[in-house]
């Protein structure tokens, strides 16, 4: 399976469509996460992947009414109980999608999580607050497996 996802990957270049606003670099062709994520959706859906949504009401302790109906977990791209999530955000986004794993692995739907994220030269290149995949595996690194307990693979890309 991860060998499909490196193909998907490798086809999928990156696209510098989105021209600076800020300060520190305005006017520069920075590269387009919406664009990114849109030809990677194209890719994975060719591919049989599909988007995986979970829905539950959100009940609080004793109250018998749900609070939130209607409420889901999603997941972007899902095959043969893999999850996949590409993630050109923030870092907390990056975060949730472990959140996202564990819950998927622990409703039993779920056996591994693969993590797309850009690493710190194309970050760079990316508008500020996008975050870097390297920071999340040291973070995850830093917890001793403690979360996401789910098996988490994380790709880096760079556009070179």
């Amino acid at each position: 399976m991860l060998e499909e996802i490196y193909a998907v990957i490798k086809e999928v270049s990156a696209v510098r469509g989105k021209k600076s606003k800020e300060k520190t670099k305005l006017g520069k062709e920075l590269y387009a996460p919406k664009i990114i994520n849109q030809r990677l959706k194209e890719a994975f859906h060719k591919r049989g992947f599909h988007e995986l949504r979970d829905y539950y009401d959100i009940r609080l302790p004793g109250q018998e009414e749900p609070v939130v109906r209607g409420a889901y977990k999603q997941i972007d791209f899902f095959k043969e109980r893999v999850l996949v999530e590409a993630q050109f955000g923030k870092y907390a986004f990056m975060f949730y999608d472990m959140a996202k794993f564990q819950y998927f692995f622990n409703e039993t739907r779920a056996d591994v999580g693969v993590e797309i994220v850009p690493a710190y030269a194309l970050h760079k290149e990316m508008s500020s607050g996008v975050a870097y995949g390297e920071q999340l595996i040291y973070d995850i690194e830093r917890l001793k497996r403690h979360f996401p307990a789910v098996p988490v693979h994380i790709i880096l890309i760079d556009a070179g």
